[in-house]
Order: C-alpha cells, then sequence, then structure tokens
C-alpha cells in the first residue's frame, strides 16, 4: 500500500503570529533536519514539539548557541514523569 503525505514545517514571528518561511517536505523527513531553513536571524526563542528534540546539539545550528529552545517532551517522556510523581 502506497500512502502520499507531507509536512508543513512553518516559521512564526511569536510576537505579531505572521507567517515568515514555510517549508514543505515529504511526511517521512525528519522535523529537525528542516529547523534550520525556519529561522531568518533575528530571533531569540525557538519553540517546537518533540520532533526537535536535540535541535540545540546539530551541527547546523552551532553559530544559533544565544537561542533559548522550548521544545516539548515526547508523550511516552511525560507518561514517565508523571508515573515517578504518583
Amino acid at each position: 500500500q502506497y500512502d502520499f503525505g507531507m509536512k508543513a514545517h512553518i516559521g512564526v514571528d511569536d510576537v505579531s503570529g505572521l507567517v515568515h518561511h514555510v517549508e514543505c517536505t515529504a511526511a517521512n523527513v525528519a522535523d529537525i533536519t528542516q529547523a534550520h531553513k525556519l529561522l531568518h536571524g533575528k530571533e531569540d526563542t525557538l519553540s517546537g514539539d518533540s520532533g526537535y528534540m536535540g535541535l540545540d546539539n546539530r551541527a547546523e545550528m552551532a553559530r544559533k548557541r544565544k537561542l533559548r529552545y522550548l521544545i516539548a517532551e515526547k508523550p511516552s517522556k511525560l507518561k514517565q514523569i508523571k508515573n515517578a510523581r504518583e
């Protein structure tokens, strides 16, 4: 069976909410490989879902070390934390 899928990686200004960049890829392309294309150079914070985990360690992000990364944990990790608290 063949399934067609695609992703839209979208760069949005966190103050105005305006979209400044859109990158479309096949669905099997990892989010983390497209992140550097969404940056315009003046941002100070980068936020994303768990698909961007480890972004701060990637070579293409080395020159952007001053960014503050707000990356959501994977749902399975959150479940582990919840279970540990109980």
